[in-house]
């Protein structure tokens, strides 16, 4: 009669077979081999399922979704995201989990048990699976290929979620919003956004996060830890995603393009916020003043002006601020960091608006706008508008060089004040303001007006003469003292 008593760890079985198996796992005995790549296994059993990786054999399939798999376990694992049921419990914290493995899992966050290490960085974790796949991190081994678009992965399970961006197929549906999801732990992570559970919490600034994940890049705010560096021009980032994105700017690679105007982008994030401008969509709305928003960053920056939190301050000179945007920016004045460059004459900029209004306003004097009284060009409209009110003073045009008021001068009488609009004397075209008139009368027209009195056409700035009173010859710099000059001639002007 045989012993039903394991020797080494005295465990108990009922038949021989399961015995002399069981042994195996001391021994490390592998007597079946895989014919395809050699890999070996302790029971037959195991090998019959490991050659469906290679067949893609999935003979168990789901009744609920269709989803085949190529174990029966692994589809009554599967089979818990329909009902819901999580038979394992932790006895620390009454946390319930679908899977044994799981539960597993989360006891070391309460024990901190993490027994293997890796011995190139010493970065230690709970399981062995959890190992393997951070050690590919450093050899770089990718082993799992889509064979649609041949991108890479370090795990099957990335892969198959990386599948579902070709097949569309979203097999985990929110039951309050029934919004879809690609995958479960997106759905998980959904659901606390009607919840509203926030069960990370920081312990420095106790802000909490719907993600252990979101917790973790954080926490790096205040340790200031940026461990992913750019490997051409070595700036370092405290996420791996927002290197990603960064490393593009060298590339220009944009591999996300909009199906409606075919403009393409470098990260799918802003394409989701670009396709917003086309369906008008603003999902996020303040509670206070119902306010919508097509951005999660805008709509965060906008309720700091209700409650007037301001959670970001300067270590420097301890100045706060409402979004970290904000004071990234700010830093730079201390750091006198410019990280933008324009690619034409090189000059550099803190902030990437200033290089964008650089490159209007010094590479792009094509795109000009002119002004219909003294012929002076602007790259931008704003700066034009700007300009404008130069010429008026209570809504009439001024002359810069003698100060007269010439709305009804020489060339200009028949511009007509009717229902609130101007009329133009050239095509009988309204206008809500006179410097919409004179601009469609400049573009349109040709039409460029003269004082009757100077008959000045050139803008002073443009000439650098100055300001001349026409009454007693004073000059002046700038417009707004030939203003105040001529009320002390009681605005008595030449016939």
């Amino acid at each position: 009669m045989f012993s039903k008593f394991d020797d080494v760890c005295n465990k108990v079985f009922s038949k021989k077979g399961d015995l002399v198996r069981h042994k195996r796992t001391h021994t490390e005995d592998k007597p079946y081999e895989c014919d395809v790549c050699n890999k070996r296994f302790s029971q037959s059993s195991h090998l019959a399922v490991h050659k469906r990786t290679h067949t893609q054999e999935k003979p168990y399939e789901c009744d609920v979704c269709n989803k085949r798999f190529s174990q029966s376990c692994h589809l009554a694992v599967h089979k818990r995201t329909h009902t819901g049921n999580k038979p394992y419990e932790c006895d620390v914290c009454n946390k319930r989990f679908s899977q044994s493995c799981h539960l597993a899992v989360h006891k070391s966050t309460h024990t901190g048990n993490k027994p293997y290490e890796c011995d190139v960085c010493n970065k230690r974790f709970s399981q062995s699976s959890h190992l393997a796949v951070h050690k590919r991190t450093h050899t770089g081994d990718k082993p799992f290929e889509c064979d649609v678009c041949n991108k890479r992965f370090l795990q099957s399970g990335k892969l198959a979620v990386h599948k579902r961006t070709h097949t569309g197929n979203k097999p985990y549906e929110c039951d309050v919003c029934n919004e879809k999801f690609s995958r479960s732990d997106v759905l998980a992570i959904h659901k606390r956004t009607h919840t509203g559970e926030k069960a990370y919490e920081c312990d420095v600034c106790n802000k909490r996060f719907l993600q252990s994940g979101n917790l973790a890049i954080h926490n790096r705010t205040h340790t200031g830890s940026k461990p992913y560096e750019c490997d051409v021009c070595n700036k370092r980032f405290s996420r791996s995603d927002t290197l990603v994105r960064h490393k593009r700017t060298h590339t220009g690679e944009k591999p996300y393009g909009c199906d409606v105007c075919k403009k393409r982008f470098s990260d799918r994030s802003t394409l989701t916020k670009h396709k917003r401008t086309h369906i008008g969509d603003k999902p996020y709305e303040c509670d206070v003043c119902n306010k919508r928003f097509s951005h999660s960053g805008h709509f965060a920056v906008h309720k700091s002006t209700h409650t007037g939190e301001k959670p970001y301050e300067c270590d420097v000179c301890k100045k706060r601020f409402s979004c970290l945007s904000h004071l990234t920016r700010h830093k730079r004045t201390h750091t006198r960091n410019k990280p933008y460059q324009c690619d034409v004459c090189n000059k550099r900029f803190s902030e990437s608006r200033k290089l964008r209004q650089h490159k209007t306003l010094a590479h792009k004097r094509n795109q000009s706008f002119a002004c219909g009284i003294c012929k002076k060009t602007f790259t931008q409209q704003q700066s034009l508008k700007r300009h404008w009110r130069s010429h008026l003073r209570d809504g009439f045009l001024l002359c810069h060089t003698c100060g007269k008021e010439i709305i009804q001068g020489q060339g200009h009488a028949s511009e007509i004040l009717s229902d609130d609009h101007f009329v133009c004397d050239k095509c009988n075209k309204q206008f809500p303001d006179i410097e919409s008139l004179y601009q469609h009368k400049a573009k349109d027209h040709g039409t460029f007006y003269q004082c009757d009195v100077c008959k000045e056409l050139e803008a002073r700035e443009a000439t650098g003469i100055g300001y001349i009173c026409c009454v007693c010859a004073a000059e002046f710099e700038i417009a707004t003292e030939l203003e105040d000059h001529m009320s002390m001639h009681d605005n008595v002007l030449p016939p």
